[in-house]
């Protein structure tokens, strides 16, 4: 097991991270922006190294300076949580090379996986249903045009590296596909230094649903269920939950299975999330895996009762999986509200500023997860995520109903943030039968 490990992110993951290591018994290095510097988690950590400037550009994602702090503070792992440089393979392959443990997947399988094009491959190659789409990238409008009449549409465009919603656009008839195709290919460029993109047939009104994994490095691999994100905003989710609501028991399995099956064919050990939609008929179809450890990771903690960034830590010091498949079992019902600091009746416009006052809620099986506090101030230059409220009962119907006791609790003052909005959502009757998609909430008025 590791004596140090440096933490290369901010806010509510590193300071979720930090309480894992300390339980562990293992020493903590921070990180930290300007625009971050005083910040009460820092206080946590055994020792803490500014990177620059306030801009992710200045500080997050300079792999140099990185790799100084570790080498100096003699932290033996990094652990890059979520966003910023989590998903790097390059970043992944330096640590390395430089003697120190990524607590993530190689860079190979990081790689394989994480280019959307190469992971679709594997996946019909492991016979992981795919949405139909392009034989590979896109190469003009030519080639769009054709592969788009041969699928059908409306179809979508998709960047075959980066996430969140950048660089995919629907085309829903060929008088848009140019237009599309080029705003498409110019975000993945801007957005991700690279502007390939493919072509998938569009599902209409699908849900979301991803499976979580974890593998060790003895060639085990296990799924911890699946969560159902189908609650979300331009491709941004905003509620998620376990299990999904909408699911049959016999393709709940299948496609956990599939998950299982798509990350054996890759080599892959430590945490990933295998991504899927799901249309009306319950056919799964493959999107994307995120080779890293998602947000919404205490959703799955919280029913199967596994620390999944104590279990991260493990995996990559080279401890084997204390639990086998049939031993991950899900009891009751856990949702997650994710927190910003914007303004729902602003288009949800960001709100940084300080926070003047916090109530945070508790009682029976409520979590909030958050670096934040009074006096806190909320940066313009990043997400603008400030806390995970979630809650575990039961049943889903005493889930709901605890979540919005929650919601009405939580107090943030001197910022908008969003709780007041999750709580209309949580009440629609939509909601409450199960019955949403993924478009569901652009199309609602709250």
């Amino acid at each position: 097991m590791y004596n140090r490990i440096l933490i290369a992110n901010r806010g509510e993951i590193t300071l979720r991270v930090l309480r894992a290591c300390r339980e562990l018994g293992i020493e903590t290095v921070c990180v930290f922006s300007e625009a971050d510097r005083g910040s009460a988690y820092l206080d946590l950590a055994d020792e803490a190294y500014c990177l620059g400037g306030p801009r992710s550009t200045d500080s997050y994602l300079k792999i140099r300076e990185i790799i100084a702090a570790a080498e100096v503070s003699g932290a033996e792992a990094i652990h890059p949580g979520y966003g910023f440089l989590s998903e790097n393979a390059h970043f992944n392959e330096v640590c390395r090379d430089c003697g120190i443990d990524f607590i993530g997947p190689t860079p190979q399988a990081m790689q394989l996986l994480g280019d959307k094009n190469t992971a679709r491959t594997l996946a019909l190659k492991a016979g992981v249903p795919v949405v139909p789409g392009s034989d590979g990238l896109i190469t003009d409008y030519r080639h769009a045009v054709k592969t788009a009449k041969e699928i059908g549409f409306p179809v979508l465009i998709k960047a075959t590296a980066g996430g969140g919603g950048k660089g995919m656009r629907v085309a829903a008839d060929e008088s848009v596909l140019q237009t599309a195709l080029e705003q498409a290919m110019n975000e993945a460029k801007a957005g991700f230094g690279n502007p390939g993109v493919y072509l998938e047939k569009y599902i209409l009104q699908p849900r979301h649903v991803e499976v979580q994994i974890i593998g060790d490095q003895h060639g085990s691999v296990v799924h911890l269920w699946e969560r159902d994100c189908s609650t979300q905003r331009r491709h941004q989710k905003l509620i998620e939950e376990s299990p999904s609501p909408a699911l049959r028991d016999d393709v709940r399995k299948a496609i956990c299975d599939a998950a299982v099956r798509l990350i054996k064919s890759a080599n892959y050990y430590n945490a990933g999330t295998v991504e899927f939609i799901v249309d009306q008929e319950q056919k799964f179809y493959f999107i994307e895996v995120n080779a890293r450890i998602q947000v919404e990771h205490p959703v799955t903690e919280l029913v199967t009762g596994i620390d999944l960034i104590k279990q991260q830590i493990r995996v990559a010091a080279g401890e084997k999986l204390p639990f086998k498949q049939r031993d991950v079992l899900a009891r009751g019902h856990a949702i997650e509200c994710r927190i910003n600091a914007e303004d729902p009746y602003k288009n949800f416009q960001p709100s940084p500023g300080t926070i003047s006052r916090i109530f945070v809620p508790g009682g029976f099986g409520v979590r909030f997860d958050s670096h934040v506090h009074a006096g806190y101030r909320v940066p313009p230059y990043y997400d603008s995520m400030i806390g995970k409220l979630l809650v575990h009962q039961p049943t889903r119907d005493e889930a709901i109903a605890s979540m919005i006791r929650a919601l009405r609790e939580l107090r943030i003052e001197g910022i908008s943030t969003t709780a007041a909005f999750h709580q209309r959502v949580l009440a629609h009757s939509d909601f409450r039968t199960g019955t949403v998609d993924t478009k569901w909430v652009e199309r609602t008025t709250f």
